[in-house]
């Protein structure tokens, strides 16, 4: 067992990450950021939960991009083949939920 207090959580670099666990070919993974993502997409889903702090979440939908402005307690899904980009606002906390080795 284990407890992890997610604000408490600091990374040496944008977007280290705190492996949680691994449930068959899925990990659990706690970020630190306080700065933006790549664009990318995923092979397989992904669930992009804020916990702490605020993020601009940037996707691109039928060639146009949107921004969705994400605060604690909001959770993202990106579905195989959605493009998209993480801004954070300042420092945020992210628990991210992927098919192991996504980018």
């Amino acid at each position: 067992m284990k407890l992890v207090e997610a604000h408490q959580f600091t990374g040496r670099r944008a977007w280290d990450a705190l492996p949680l666990a691994r449930i068959g070919d899925v990990t659990v993974r706690l970020h630190w950021t306080d700065q933006p993502y790549v664009w990318h997409v995923n092979e397989g889903e992904e669930i992009f939960a804020v916990l702490d702090g605020v993020v601009d979440m940037h996707v691109r939908v039928d060639g146009a991009e949107c921004v969705h402005r994400m605060v604690a307690g909001s959770i993202f899904h990106a579905e195989p083949g959605d493009a998209h980009r993480a801004v954070p606002i300042g420092a945020a906390r992210i628990l991210v939920v992927e098919r192991a080795g996504s980018i």
